[in-house]
């Protein structure tokens, strides 16, 4: 487990508090379409449908950036965090630093 668990334990709250912000934010854009012949024309209705899509996706990535910052938080709470999942060895800081959701080791991740 690394040194300085409560600096981890920190940037990743932050990290969470970051996305949760910016799904909040998208919920609008993620909103059905409506159909108004009147004010929106054909292409426009397409051009937000394709924006609708896109944050509708974007928002699937945030949800599985969440569920892995959870996952790390709780192997926080468990005296795990920072131990590569496959061979049990420490993951080193400076790749917590980089990636503070690493699972694996780089030797097990390759």
């Amino acid at each position: 487990m690394p040194r300085d668990i409560e600096k981890f334990r920190t940037l990743l709250g932050v990290k969470r508090g970051e996305l949760l912000a910016l799904s909040d934010r998208a919920s609008d854009s993620r909103k059905p379409v409506e159909l108004d012949q009147q004010s929106v024309g054909r292409l426009s209705r397409q051009d937000a449908l394709q924006q609708q899509a896109m944050a509708k996706a974007q928002e699937q990535l945030r949800r599985r950036d969440l569920a892995r910052i959870n996952r790390a938080l709780q192997r926080v709470d468990e005296g795990t965090y920072g131990l590569c999942f496959e061979c049990d060895e420490e993951i080193p800081e400076k790749r917590l630093e980089i990636d503070p959701v690493a699972e694996l080791c780089l030797g097990c991740r390759a």
